[in-house]
């Protein structure tokens, strides 16, 4: 009795995937607080009444990890440490109706959009007052603002459309409120998501309105850093490129998915661009905004994908020298354009090529940083770890990106910037001294 005493009314919420599902888990997070509940975001104690388990299902790992967890918490419940089991996000929307049938002790399933039924269902009420605000899980001088939900891109091998609907861009207002509302309690870097970045405003504002956006958000004081993460480039809008050189808080940096450098691969994949125009975006882009930190990722062995073409992506690569660069093994999935292609390159082959990409992208990222040596940059300090202060430059988003190493010797506050000096560079890993 005294362990359900000290669990009651408090829900663990476990998020798995992109930092988009993080931005659900913080709403839900949210809304719970404010209808009374002790709420935990991935604590390691069973020590709550509830645990809601928002999922991915973006390719084969992480439906595994995402079932992996669901089963380890339906263990925990029926050995009495967990009272219910609520399971959300994608994984859940797209496969509930099976998943139903083969994990029955789940208490109940709900899709991406289902957050009112959620809560109704643990009892809560949906604040209309608390949209915009956000309680972060994130250190709180950086927030992720998800500009947009789903996708209308076609593309052959994504299974997103099938779990987050079409396109629907969020009002203007609604935005920059909500990141006045961050800035005033100590955020100072946006790192903006959406499936595709360069859609936001065709739906409700019938033409692509990221740039206005940027103006917009560029202008709430308080905000030092503004990021672009996933930014499509079939149609991508050139005028945001002009934003981005004249306002100094929009950081040099932008993640740009281009997932194969062969034409031929380009056209399979259904992604409505050609290798050639895909290289004279990145001339322009750099041209435009000099300096700029270019992301892409990458699909090795997407069906139909031959030696030759592998070998186009590996010079493409080459060729463009980016910042920063991740590998996805092409993943089968249902319901998909592609599915109906034959998957026949085995694992081994997948893997290789993934190797070779990423053997290949550890050594231009080597040789970019031997260019920083001697160099001074302004850093925002995440956390401290093992001797040392750990940072980002403006070309570097948490998590995913390169990091700066200062002596813990050297003492900087976390969520503060500080100019930092680069002594010394390894493949992904600077290190450096506060400047004079």
């Amino acid at each position: 009795m005294k362990t359900k005493g000290i669990r009651k009314n408090k829900v663990n919420i476990v998020t798995l995937g992109c930092s988009k599902n993080l931005v659900d888990s913080e709403v839900l997070y949210t809304q719970l607080k404010g209808n009374g509940y002790q709420v935990a975001h991935e604590s390691k104690k069973d020590d709550a009444q509830i645990v809601v388990i928002n999922t991915c299902g973006f390719i084969d790992g992480a439906k595994e990890e995402s079932i992996d967890t669901i089963l380890r918490y339906v263990d925990a419940k029926e050995a009495g440490l967990v009272d219910k089991v609520y399971v959300t996000g994608c994984l859940s929307h797209r496969y509930k109706d099976e998943l139903a049938v083969e994990i029955p002790t789940v208490d109940a399933w709900f899709g991406t959009n289902e957050l009112p039924r959620l809560l109704k269902t643990l009892k809560a009420d949906y604040k209309h007052e608390l949209v915009g605000e956000r309680l972060l899980t994130t250190p709180t001088h950086y927030a992720y603002l998800k500009i947009a939900e789903g996708c209308d891109r076609p593309c052959s091998f994504c299974a997103i459309p099938l779990m987050r609907g079409g396109h629907v861009s969020r009002p203007m207002e609604e935005l920059v409120t909500e990141a006045r509302s961050l800035a005033r309690r100590g955020t100072k870097e946006l790192i903006l998501l959406a499936q595709d970045l360069t859609y936001y405003g065709l739906d409700i504002y019938k033409k692509r309105n990221l740039a206005d956006l940027l103006h917009r958000l560029a202008d709430v004081e308080g905000i030092d850093w503004i990021r672009l993460q996933y930014a499509y480039p079939s149609g991508f809008p050139l005028d945001i490129l002009d934003v981005m050189r004249e306002r100094p808080n929009i950081c040099n940096y932008l993640d740009m998915p281009l997932q194969t450098g062969s034409t031929e691969v380009l056209k399979t994949m259904r992604r409505g661009i050609t290798r050639e125009k895909t290289e004279a975006l990145i001339d322009t882009i750099r041209e435009k905004v000099p300096g700029i930190a270019l992301r892409t990722t990458l699909i090795v062995g997407h069906p139909g994908e031959t030696e030759a073409h592998f070998e186009e992506t590996y010079e493409f690569v080459q060729k463009m020298r980016f910042d920063r660069l991740g590998v996805f093994q092409y993943s089968h999935e249902e319901n998909t354009h592609a599915h109906s292609l034959p998957d026949d390159l085995s694992a081994e082959v997948k893997q290789e090529r993934a190797d070779a990409i990423m053997e290949l992208q550890q050594h231009i990222s080597w040789e970019l940083n031997q260019e920083k040596l001697g160099k001074t940059y302004k850093v925002l300090f995440d956390r401290k770890e093992g001797g040392y202060f750990i940072g980002r430059t403006e070309h570097d988003s948490p998590e995913v990106d390169n990091e700066v190493l200062l002596p813990a010797a050297q003492h900087v506050r976390l969520g503060d910037f500080a100019a930092v000096t680069i002594r010394s560079a390894e493949e992904f890993d600077l290190y450096g001294e506060l400047a004079p």
